[in-house]
């Protein structure tokens, strides 16, 4: 019985990509950003070949890794979470999905104004914790929602939970979503609800993203139609719609997200894919400029992964990748286009094989479809004739 626990590591990106520049990204390296604070000790990570990927350079570098080590390039367009987990799931996006430097057209606000029946506030780019203190207040008073972007194709909207509760906020999401299609069609409708009072609010953990369904099928859509189990942990059942996914492992957080997977190795005798994201590094620490805050979450994370090692059994897989970069010590709070990591470890596993650098994420759909005996996604090329143990 196979089992395949692919872990994303949200943003952790390990040095630009040769676009960089096009992106505004040049000289990002998420990986450097947080080795630099000093902070920054991964022992697991480093013994199954973190340090020995191509362009880390950090030190010492793994004399015998543990794991299979390399990254991957992105191949599609943009720089966002939906694209690089569709990507890895073997989807490639040939244009970037739309975004609204200037705000969201006055048309799409009035349909969701009409929709909702309430006003909106702000519509610009925004950090998600400055926009709360600044139009929170104006919320409160009126009822308007607080709907905001980024750099990257998202509709966020933001209210309090004591004037919109979560489970309306997440109608208004609804409603967005069935807006933007066509060419409002952004990758993701975000709900961002938050308590407190001013100048103390604070973003919950009820956030909810709601996604584009795939144009076409995924490593999930190819497994759950094979009857095989595809369980999601955390945020992948949002990112990819629903679709393809059997069941699904809610999470708020890293170490939940981690408790979770590691119980589900326990306990779970499945054959198939278990999909975890693990948002903490992209949105608490990324987003935030905060380096010292992402070496801390990768340690914490470096723990834990000790702890799944150590509950894997024999055909376990395990792999570890990111869907895009987040430097946390650049002037841009945005994702940053860089290279992700891919590791690949566990006892159905050989040690110490360099993957190179790939030229997909797609890769890792066509290995772990071979892994589990699915049609193949022949079009990026798979690793596990390489890396199977005899």
């Amino acid at each position: 019985m196979a089992r395949v626990f692919l872990i994303v590591l949200d943003s952790f990106g390990v040095g630009e990509l040769p676009d960089a520049a096009a992106y505004g990204d040049e000289g990002s390296n998420t990986l450097a950003a947080c080795a630099a604070t000093g902070q920054l000790h991964v022992p697991n990570l480093r013994r199954l070949g973190l340090y020995n990927i191509p362009g880390v350079n950090l030190t010492p570098k793994e004399a015998a890794p543990a794991g299979c080590f390399g990254r991957l390039a992105e191949a599609s367009a943009g720089k966002d979470t939906t694209t690089g987990h569709w990507e890895i799931a073997g989807h490639i996006s040939p244009t970037p999905m739309p975004t609204y430097p200037q705000g969201f057209p006055q048309a799409l606000l009035a349909n969701f104004i009409r929709r909702t029946g309430r006003g909106v506030l702000c519509n610009q780019p925004y950090s998600g914790t400055q926009v709360i203190m600044d139009y929170g207040p104006q919320h409160l008073k009126t009822g308007d929602l607080i709907v905001y972007t980024s750099a990257d194709s998202v509709f966020q909207i933001a209210a309090h939970e004591s004037l919109v509760p979560p489970e309306q906020l997440y109608q208004y999401c609804r409603i967005a979503r069935e807006l933007c299609t066509g060419e409002y069609s952004v990758g993701r409708v975000i709900a961002r609800p938050f308590t407190g009072e001013y100048p103390n609010f604070t973003r919950t953990a009820n956030r909810r993203d709601f996604s584009l369904e795939p144009p076409a099928n995924t490593l999930l859509d190819v497994l759950s139609g094979q009857g095989q189990q595809t369980i999601a942990v955390g945020k992948i059942r949002d990112i990819f719609a629903g679709r393809g996914i059997g069941r699904w492992v809610e999470s708020h957080s890293n170490q939940e997200g981690m408790e979770k997977t590691i119980a589900l190795a326990k306990e779970e005798p499945f054959h198939g894919l278990c999909f975890v994201n693990l948002v903490d590094f992209d949105m608490q620490y990324g987003h935030r400029n905060d380096a010292p805050g992402y070496a801390q979450a990768l340690n914490r994370f470096d723990e834990q992964l000790a702890q799944l090692q150590a509950v894997l059994r024999p055909g376990d897989v395990v792999i570890l990748t990111a869907d895009h970069g987040c430097d946390p010590s650049t002037p841009s709070t945005d994702h940053s286009r860089e290279y992700v990591p891919l590791l690949i470890f566990g006892p159905a596993v050989k040690q110490g094989v360099a993957l190179g650098t790939g030229n997909s994420f797609g890769n890792i759909a066509a290995t772990v479809a071979e892994l589990l005996g699915a049609p193949p996604f022949s079009q990026f090329r798979s690793y596990w004739q390489d890396i199977q143990q005899g």
